[in-house]
């Protein structure tokens, strides 16, 4: 709007201009309302506004339509009756947009490592219970003591097959690990690969600085995350962007209330964070909302009805703009009522019958003022987009996506050494060292055998030959002649002698 201070973003109008403080942004807010009364397009409109004011912008593009925000907008009569009534000149622009898809189809991929999601968000992303939970956080402590680096889903296939087979050993210094809990926790793996999980993990692994980008005329640059795919697996997705926060939360420094935030961050189906989390991932939720503003950045959660959202994690959301919400059943009539409570009253008008009320583009808006308290709620025309309203192009797109300034950074998957190459060495070393050692017992052996028949053929040799007790036909004849002449001339002899005698 025309006039308005650049510490503030013109939301809308009532009966006078509804702005939003930049140096209140960063305490997180909340837009809300049924399908179709145009939440969408007041993502939009904050996203652009604060992307003008120097702001970069992170934000879920659930059905497709948000990424019109990266072309100049067309108006209608309709829009420029009403940007007329609010006293603003609306001139077609559209910020710097780089888009993200976790498919890596419709933006530039989008991945983390295993060891930077850790073990609570990937119980939260495989429904683990509290022992497989456990089991899997043995599994990381084995993986960090072998210096085995956990990057994709393969490395982690592995680490746990190497826990399996060293699960005695485990057992004495980590604690009981069943192969049937390991067995559960592979199963949960390879559902989580077929929902195309796989294209989350691995390198080059996204910068955080990527996503808080200011171009050369120093507007923020908006990312936006194909997410009309990746809906259809509510878990990844808000596992996904919980672990964005996380990582957000972890590595930003305190930074206090800033002038502006560094970042801000829109939750669209905000409600797929909380559903069936268990009490762990909801504390730490409220640990990073809570938090998190001091790192500088503001969180914004776009869901159906403000009672999505549970007490602790709404309570700090200081900035709320409330689109219609219709109320038939008893459930939506609570819900009704709930989010009427949670707006500062306004005495000119019935809070739960004006959210009923309300018409398309038309919401209820309440933000912090100077002092951080929420203002009076007030009856808001939301002002219509510079930028387009609807998607862009395929080839729109693909003019976007050649022009980005990340370009060429995570387009190509990196595949470097990691646990999976690690211990398949391991294995082929003890493969070939196991086939070593047969053949070494191998010829040992056949070493033995020829040394002990050369041993036996020496004894033969070195023997004494014995006499033969048995005379050849040629020894018996001769020994048998010479007895007979022998007998026969002693017999002569012997006859000699006596006829001497008589004789005399």
């Amino acid at each position: 709007m025309d006039g308005i201070d650049p510490g503030l973003l013109f939301v809308g109008f009532s009966d006078k201009p509804e702005t939003m403080r930049l140096d209140r942004a960063n305490r997180h807010g909340l837009v809300a309302g049924a399908t179709g009364t145009g939440k969408t397009v007041t993502l939009q409109i904050l996203a652009q506004a604060f992307s003008d004011a120097g702001v970069p912008v992170f934000a879920a593009d659930v059905k497709g339509d948000l990424s019109g925000v990266s072309q100049p907008g067309a108006p209608n009569e309709k829009m420029l009756a009403r940007a007329q009534g609010m006293n603003l000149t609306l001139t077609p622009a559209a910020p710097p947009t780089v888009f993200w898809d976790l498919f890596g189809e419709q933006g530039h991929p989008v991945r983390t490592t295993i060891s930077e999601m850790g073990p609570l968000l990937l119980a939260r992303l495989l429904e683990l219970n509290d022992v497989q939970e456990g089991v899997l956080n043995i599994v990381f402590k084995v993986a960090d003591a072998e210096g085995l680096l956990l990057l994709d889903l393969k490395d982690l296939q592995a680490a746990l097959k190497y826990v399996a087979d060293n699960e005695k050993t485990i057992d004495v210094e980590y604690g009981n690990v069943s192969a049937a809990t390991i067995g559960t926790i592979q199963r949960g793996l390879l559902t989580l690969e077929t929902q195309g999980a796989a294209n989350l993990f691995g390198e080059p692994a996204l910068k955080l600085s990527d996503l808080m980008r200011v171009d050369g005329s120093g507007r923020g640059v908006v990312s936006i995350l194909a997410a009309d795919k990746l809906i259809q697996s509510p878990r990844l997705y808000a596992t996904f962007l919980l672990w964005l926060l996380s990582e957000l939360f972890e590595e930003l420094p305190e930074v206090g209330d800033p002038d502006k935030p560094k970042l801000v961050f829109f939750f669209d189906e905000a409600h797929l964070l909380f559903r069936d989390a268990p009490k762990a991932l909801l504390e730490k939720v409220e640990q990073v909302v809570r938090l998190i503003r001091s790192k500088g950045v503001g969180i914004y959660f776009v869901t159906q009805n403000p009672a999505d959202i549970p007490e602790t994690v709404l309570a700090q959301l200081g900035n709320r703009v409330q689109h219609a919400l219709r109320a038939y059943t008893p459930a939506e009539q609570k819900g009704l009522r709930a989010a009427a409570a949670s707006f500062r009253p306004n005495p000119a008008f019935d809070t739960a019958e004006a959210i009923q009320g309300l018409g398309v583009g038309e919401a209820l808006v309440s933000v912090l003022d100077e002092k951080g308290a929420p203002t009076v709620t007030a009856k808001t025309m939301i002002r219509p987009p510079a930028s387009r309203l609807g998607p862009a192009t395929a080839a729109e797109r693909q003019a976007t996506l050649a022009q980005s300034p990340v370009k060429g950074l995570y387009d190509t998957a990196q595949d470097r050494e990691s646990a999976f190459e690690v211990l398949r060495a391991r294995a082929d070393q003890a493969t070939r060292q196991a086939e070593q050692a047969a053949a070494d017992a191998a010829a040992t052996k056949q070493q033995e055998a020829d040394q002990k028949a050369r041993e036996k053929e020496q004894v033969r040799r070195d023997a004494p030959r014995r006499s033969s007790s048995r005379q050849s036909i040629g020894e018996a004849f001769g020994s048998s002649f010479a007895r007979t002449v022998a007998n026969q001339i002693g017999r002569e002899l012997m006859r000699g002698l006596l006829g001497g005698l008589k004789r005399r």
